[in-house]
């Protein structure tokens, strides 16, 4: 198998967005504008980087193996685990569809939740040709519950910082809530914010993760770093 030759400052850039890896595992910052995995688009996905990076890394002839147990939604960064084995994919998929791993989000919002904590219990429905998500009726087909918890840490100047504990894992959730109670997400255009982040991004972040290891069953626990671009804002 050949993978794509990385540039010097590719492979670089790769290896500092490592966050925790070891036999099974690989978990790494997703920048904002990467795509998990493969799409319409065909544009290299995250998952493809990294087989190009283990290749040339371990001077590895042969096939890489990197599932991809879950997915973030293009123009969000943070947190993004990866499985280098079959093994350890089909335990991190079930572990994600049965809420056994523990997701925080960060939000820079444009408006400061009221109450500034709480639960969130809504019905959502996703619109597939619009790739949007919205609160509605629990009655309508195709309805699914979202829930989330969220506390408002802090203001800038101008946006406000609120932490999420996902509950659930629906198309868009947090996009969609936070939009409901009047708390849009700065650069999320599709969601109510005023304008677009210059980079195309929306400013949310897969913040924190904890989970039992697939393997070795020892708690781990994992922390990306808050984007340079939201210091100062």
């Amino acid at each position: 198998m050949i993978y794509r030759q990385l540039t010097d400052k590719e492979y670089e850039s790769l290896q500092a967005r490592i966050l925790y890896e070891d036999n099974h595992l690989l978990i790494v910052n997703k920048l904002p504008g990467e795509i998990t995995q493969g799409d319409k688009t065909g544009d290299e996905c995250l998952a493809e980087s990294y087989k190009a990076f283990i290749a040339r890394r371990d001077s590895k002839p042969g096939r890489v193996f990197l599932g991809i147990p879950h997915r973030l939604d293009r123009p969000v960064g943070g947190i993004c685990m990866l499985a280098k084995t079959e093994k350890a994919l089909s335990r991190t998929t079930a572990m994600f569809r049965d809420g056994e791993v523990h997701k925080t989000y960060w939000a820079l919002c444009c408006s400061k939740p009221e109450p500034p904590e709480g639960l969130l219990e809504d019905y959502l429905w996703r619109d597939e040709a619009k790739n949007k998500t919205y609160v509605c009726k629990r009655e309508r087909k195709d309805a699914k519950l979202a829930r989330l918890r969220y506390r408002f840490l802090q203001s800038t100047e101008r946006y406000h910082l609120v932490e999420v504990e996902l509950l659930t894992g629906r198309h868009h959730q947090i996009r969609c809530q936070l939009s409901n109670i009047g708390c849009c997400i700065k650069g999320d255009l599709k969601y109510g914010a005023p304008r677009s982040n210059p980079d195309g991004s929306i400013s949310l972040l897969a913040r924190n993760i904890r989970f039992i290891h697939p393997v070795r069953k020892e708690e781990m626990e994992i922390t990306a770093p808050v984007p340079v671009s939201w210091k100062g804002l």
